[in-house]
Parts: structure tokens; sequence; C-alpha cells
């Protein structure tokens, strides 16, 4: 395998006509707290590969059988690896976060108007992943202007994403979860740009779960999908 990328919690190697995603045991924050909205490693914690590749490898085999477009072939959780189809990224990257109730960064932002853990109903915001800008948040219209996607693109990328969320936050709550916000990523096919595809993780290091009072932390969190 060739190292091509070397990310935060991911490194990237390719393999023939596939990558393969190496999954580390660190994930974001700051000052060694969690933080999904982070962009920089926070701490690392010893398993913790595993228990997102595991997490992750539940919810896109459930999506794949529930026909829904990824970009996972195969997984092999004791080596911490996940193969997956190569699909090109929306100019730099693009992170689509979506909220159920206002916490972290959206309430540093409009705290002035809402209170923390106010429901949202499926409020959907994006962010071009630039460490140095402290990836800025990206309205539809400048996404277009950018060229970074087309109006039909980000159509079906809003209602793909609708549907992917409602799939992960009943899951979660039939475990008696409560899903406030997820962060995930969409890529599309080179030869077929209207294809809009999910891809990167599903993991506890994405997501802000709460278990009534409590925010879980991603070990615990990537636990529920462990234990069967």
């Amino acid at each position: 395998m060739k190292l091509i990328y070397q990310g935060k919690t991911k490194d990237i190697y390719q393999t023939d006509d596939l990558l393969t995603l190496k999954f580390k045991d660190d994930v974001t924050g700051t000052d060694g707290q969690f933080d999904p909205g982070a962009n920089q490693v926070g701490l690392s914690i010893e398993g913790m590969g595993q228990l997102n590749l595991a997490m992750s490898t539940y919810f896109f085999e459930k999506l794949n059988q529930a026909g829904v477009a990824t970009h996972f072939v195969s997984s092999n959780i004791p080596e911490q690896t996940m193969v997956v189809k190569p699909m090109k990224v929306f100019g730099l990257g693009l992170e689509v976060i979506t909220r159920f109730k206002a916490t972290g960064s959206f309430i540093r932002r409009y705290g002035a108007y809402i209170e923390d853990g106010q429901p949202l109903d499926f409020y959907m915001e994006m962010t071009l992943k630039d460490d140095a800008r402290q990836d800025p948040l990206v309205t539809p219209d400048a996404l277009v202007a950018l060229n970074i996607m087309t109006v039909e693109q980000y159509n079906r990328l809003v209602l793909l994403n609708r549907a992917i969320t409602k799939m992960i936050k009943e899951d979660l709550e039939a475990k008696g979860l409560d899903l406030y916000d997820i962060k995930l990523e969409f890529g599309y096919a080179e030869d077929n740009p209207s294809q809009i595809v999910l891809i990167d993780e599903i993991s506890g290091g994405n997501m802000r779960v709460y278990r009534g009072a409590e925010l879980l932390q991603p070990l615990e969190l990537a636990g529920y999908y462990t234990r069967d």
C-alpha cells in the first residue's frame, strides 16, 4: 500500500483501484477535551480507532443495505482498516453539520438568540475543510460562486444528508440516546457528478450524543456498537 494522505484521525493508502483508510486512536478536541467540531487533534484514546471503525462499519453496512450510496467496501476491525471506493470531494473537502439541538459552536455564534440544548429541526450548515481558516461556514450561493458544487448537486446532497441523519438518529434513539449534532462528509463519483456519495466515517468522533443530561464520550458511545 502507498501512503497518499496523513490526516488527524485517519491515514489513507492507495491499494490498486481502491483506497484503504487506517483509523487512528486520535480524536478532535481542544485542551484535552473531545469536540467533534474542532479542527485539531485534542487527545488520543487507546482502542478508539477500532471502536470508531466498528461503529462506522455498522452504519455503512446498514446504509448500503438500505440502498444509500456510500464509499464503503469492507473493513478489518482488528487491523483498524476500511477499504473504500475512491470519490471526488467537493472543493478541498466539505463538511455537513446537522443539528437537532443547539450546542457547541452554534451557541458560541448565536447564543444571544437561543439557549443551549434548545431543539432545532434538522438544521443543516456546511463548512469548508480548511484548518488555516478555521473551517469557515459557507452558504449555498458561495458554493456555486466558488465552483465547488452546482445547485443540482447541492439539492441532492441536502436530501441525502437528511435521509442519512434520520436513520442514524432513529438508530440511536432505539438505544435510549439523543443525537444533538453530527458531522458528515460527502463526495461524488468522478464519472457521474450527479451521484452524491457518503464518504469518510460515521463514528463517535464526529457526533454529539447524550444519554439524558450526560454527554457521552466517543469511547462510551462506540461501545454501544460493539456489545452485541
